[in-house]
């Protein structure tokens, strides 16, 4: 039954997330955003959604294990995982400013939650520090995309439009209400299910929460990202593949944990910082080469990566 709730949790999460997504988005174009900041924002925020309402319902209900667990784990499935099954189908050469600005941006970040994972506790002041930094990069990204608008002259709002899959700004305003609300209903109902369900995992099973958040949430809240990832690959895009990955893991180590920390301090497992946090750190460290010289993550080296992660969640269980 715990298995049952864990999943149906995550089902709940995703379609809530992209209920809200879909339906936020279409309320601002209806109120004349212009696209490019609805992607920048509302996109954004909203695709990590369900990471935010784990995170959030963890740390009220006194389990650290499963907050910080999801986020540190997540963090390493992004890369070791979401870039290796798609590197075994087409491979990926990151290049472009773009994902050297966001790459320092991931860097900042993992160097700041991972100063703050060392101390044991993350507190209600660093809460705000992470918050603070993935706003700068929020602000960042609407910097760079106005800046980019204002350069190219005559705005093609179709092709901004054809930025924000499935943006329908002429939806009813009724199935936008309906679309929000089944967000707004869901993802605190998901949440609830999916961390029930790890803590009841756990304690079947005799493994800590942090364990459970670190393999089975953690790969659970990585398939959204997992899916998007190898569409993009098979349509070339590496550019969108690296971004949703670097761009999950800012938000997942600033946004997600920030948050959590502003409702109550996290204590940090011991696991975590023995083991996990410096798997994460390796694993972040290991894009920056790919990234900064623009070297293709091929069929090989997404080999080394899914098997580097079969033998992580290994040792992690066992």
């Amino acid at each position: 039954m715990d298995l049952f709730y864990l999943i149906f949790g995550l089902a709940v999460l995703v379609g809530a997330g992209d209920s809200l997504v879909r339906g936020a988005v279409a309320l601002s174009l209806r109120f004349g955003i212009p696209a490019i900041i609805v992607s920048a924002t509302v996109v954004a925020i909203g695709t990590s959604a369900p990471e935010l309402l784990i995170g959030i319902k963890a740390a009220l209900e006194g389990a650290p294990g499963i907050a910080l667990g999801n986020v540190v784990g997540s963090n390493i499935a992004n890369v070791l995982l979401v870039l290796g099954v798609p590197a075994l189908l087409a491979p990926l050469a990151p290049c472009g400013e773009d994902a050297h600005r966001n790459l320092y941006f991931m860097i900042a970040a993992t160097v700041l939650f991972s100063a703050l994972i060392l101390t044991g506790t993350i507190p209600l002041w660093g809460g705000v520090v992470l918050i603070l930094l993935s706003l700068v990069m929020i602000a960042d990204s609407l910097r760079i995309g106005l800046a980019a608008r204002a350069a190219g002259g005559e705005v093609d709002e179709a092709a901004e439009l054809a930025e924000l899959e499935d943006a329908d700004p002429n939806m009813p305003s009724w199935k936008i209400a309906l679309l929000v609300l089944v967000g707004i209903i869901g993802l605190p109902l998901g949440a609830d299910f999916l961390v029930s369900g790890a803590r009841g995992i756990a304690l079947s099973i005799g493994v800590s929460e942090t364990v459970i958040g670190l393999t089975l949430v953690a790969i659970g809240t990585s398939l959204p990202e997992l899916a998007t990832t190898v569409v993009a690959a098979l349509r070339n895009q590496a550019d969108v593949a690296i971004g949703n990955v670097i761009g999950s893991n800012i938000f997942n180590a600033t946004a997600i944990v920030g948050a959590a920390a502003m409702v109550t301090p996290l204590e940090v497992p011991a696991e975590i910082l023995s083991r996990d946090l410096w798997v994460m750190i390796a694993a972040s460290a290991v894009l920056v080469p790919f990234v900064l010289l623009c070297r293709p993550i091929g069929r090989m080296v997404g080999v080394g990566f899914l098997g580097a992660y079969v033998i992580y969640v290994y040792i992690a269980f066992f």
